[in-house]
């Protein structure tokens, strides 16, 4: 099966094209992949789509699935990604995998036990996800958003898997176990969102959403103060 995978989530971003053998969930080939130039996603994304399909002669009806950075990331970039795999997976009848960054830097890691990822969300906070591998039952994600310093304290007993190299030295100077990733890419979305295609964790078009983890109005008047 020919996977189309997208990443808009940060800065840059990226496109990947995978060939996954059906029903083995590890087999995954990444013949081609481009870089995208952040800020223009809006009028790169579908030309650079098209090229990337066409180098390898492919069209878009050759799309058997599709696997999307659905958060945390930036408001625009996510939007964008999102709506070109909406608008392409109604046109062809396609699944979708909706993949975390976070869930995807604690695959990519390959660390064992209680593992956090850990994402730079600016303001002096931290986007974090935690997890338990391998896991014997069905857990629900626990991602969220916290200050540095909280960040800090709650991943003691946590292997802290980042791709960013500010966070990878503050967990350092606290002691934490702390392995730097290299950059996330749409190779390693494509690779986690054919496990989830294989496991049946799908959505449609209209069930897509971004998740951007941000503190609600509340939560910010209440760091603002009176």
């Amino acid at each position: 099966m020919l996977l189309l995978s997208i990443d808009t989530s940060g800065r840059n971003g990226s496109i990947a094209l995978a060939r996954a053998t059906e029903s083995n969930p590890n087999d995954v080939e990444i013949p081609a992949i481009l870089a995208l130039t952040g800020g223009t996603f809006s009028a790169q994304l579908i030309p650079q789509i098209s090229n990337l399909l066409s180098s390898q002669g492919h069209t878009k009806n050759d799309i058997g699935a599709f696997a999307v950075v659905s958060g945390p990331g930036s408001f625009t970039g996510l939007r964008v990604g999102l709506a070109a795999v909406k608008a392409l997976a109604e046109v062809l009848g396609k699944p979708i995998a909706a993949v975390s960054l976070l869930e995807t830097c604690a695959f990519v890691s390959r660390a064992r036990g209680k593992v956090m990822s850990a994402l730079e969300a600016g303001r002096g906070d931290v986007y974090v996800g935690e997890y338990e591998i391998p896991s014997n039952t069905e857990q629900d994600p626990d991602e969220r958003l916290l200050t540095r310093s909280d960040f800090l304290d709650q991943a003691k007993g946590s292997a802290v898997v980042t791709p960013d190299p500010g966070i990878a030295d503050a967990a350092r100077v606290a002691g934490l176990s702390v392995s730097l990733l290299p950059p996330i890419s749409a190779a390693e979305v494509a690779r986690l969102g054919w496990r989830k295609i294989c496991a049946g964790e799908t959505v449609s078009p209209e069930q897509l959403e971004a998740n951007y983890i941000r503190r609600t109005e509340t939560e910010m008047l209440e760091r603002i103060g009176p």
